[in-house]
């Protein structure tokens, strides 16, 4: 143990370190990199602005969603419930519409993440694998929505103001991308800077240390699936507000699985103790363009499915503990 908290806080162990950490996040950006070469190069229509523009939009969702696995997955854990958050607080804001756009979006927010608190109470407290909580919240959180929707009724609205939030133009740029950089720019600042962020480094380096140090484990962890569900519920609403309708079968279907893959593939390892949110975004990014690219060729989505499973493989295998 005590060798666990030596290296954590000799800045020679941090400077031995510092190239393997960030190593994952490299390949990261190189094979992005790659990838837009190839579809300048091959694929036709895809250095439009239009579809650079299409990409940064449709690719927000997932983005906001991986910030919050990044804050999960950080501290060890993991979140399967990420999708049916997303449904809960699309069903939830659009059933509330009648009260008031900001009243409806405020109610969205709120429940999401209280029920991402929830499973961060639950992990926290009672010691069951986030895995476990994660999916059970995740079937039934599904299932809370479409009962919230009138039994999965599609819940078709016309709100402007909350339409804004998903079509909207600021100086020619969508909402969604503004608020999706700010989102990331404070997720930054937060590793890097605060006190919850060494935290969170913490609990996922080692618990115990990090318990035995004065670290509040319970809280921190807490609070990582609070701001999980939070980001999830944003993500949910945008999908809503650009839709212009609330589908509770389908807002958020399996994004949890992109989600893991971007920050994986970013760098954050399953293990925890390290997190990398410009890593999660390149991993995001990478998601969106496979999906583009295959799309703009007329090729198969399935195939799509098993070059980002081969991604999600090759990263976890670079990211695995080294024995001497």
């Amino acid at each position: 143990m005590a060798e666990v908290t030596t290296s954590r806080i000799d800045p020679r162990a941090r400077q031995k370190r510092k190239f393997s950490d960030y190593a994952p996040t490299y390949g990261a950006a190189i094979a992005l990199t790659i990838l837009l070469i190839l579809n300048l190069a091959f694929t036709p229509g895809f250095a439009s602005f239009n579809n650079f523009s299409n990409i940064l939009v449709q690719v927000t969702p997932t983005m906001l969603v991986a910030i919050g696995m990044t804050f999960v997955i950080a501290t060890g854990g993991i979140d399967l419930s990420v999708g049916s958050v997303m449904a809960i607080a699309s069903a939830v804001t659009a059933v509330s519409l009648d009260y008031g756009a900001i009243p409806a979006v405020l109610l969205g927010l709120i429940v999401a993440t209280a029920v991402g608190a929830l499973n961060g109470a639950l992990i926290s407290s009672f010691r069951i694998q986030p895995i476990i909580i994660t999916l059970a919240v995740l079937i039934a959180g599904r299932g809370i929505a479409q009962v919230i929707s009138n039994g999965g009724q599609l819940i078709p609205f016309s709100n402007p103001t909350f339409e804004y939030l998903g079509k909207g133009l600021i100086a020619g740029i969508p909402v969604q991308i503004l608020l999706l950089a700010a989102i990331v720019g404070l997720a930054i600042f937060v590793f890097r800077s605060t006190i919850f962020g060494r935290y969170i480094a913490a609990v996922g380096g080692n618990e115990t240390a990090a318990h035995l140090a004065g670290v509040p484990t319970v809280s921190t962890k807490l609070s990582v699936y609070a701001v999980s569900g939070l980001l999830a519920g944003i993500a949910g609403l945008i999908y809503t507000a650009r839709l212009g309708a609330s589908d509770a079968s389908k807002v958020g279907d399996t994004i949890e699985l992109d989600a893991i893959a971007a920050t994986v593939v970013g760098g954050t390892p399953l293990v925890g103790g390290r997190a990398s949110i410009i890593g999660t975004v390149i991993g995001a990014l990478i998601m969106i363009v496979i999906t583009t690219s295959f799309n703009m060729n007329d090729m198969k989505y399935s195939w799509s499915l098993v070059i980002k499973a081969a991604i999600i493989l090759l990263a976890v295998y670079l990211q695995r503990p080294k024995t001497n």
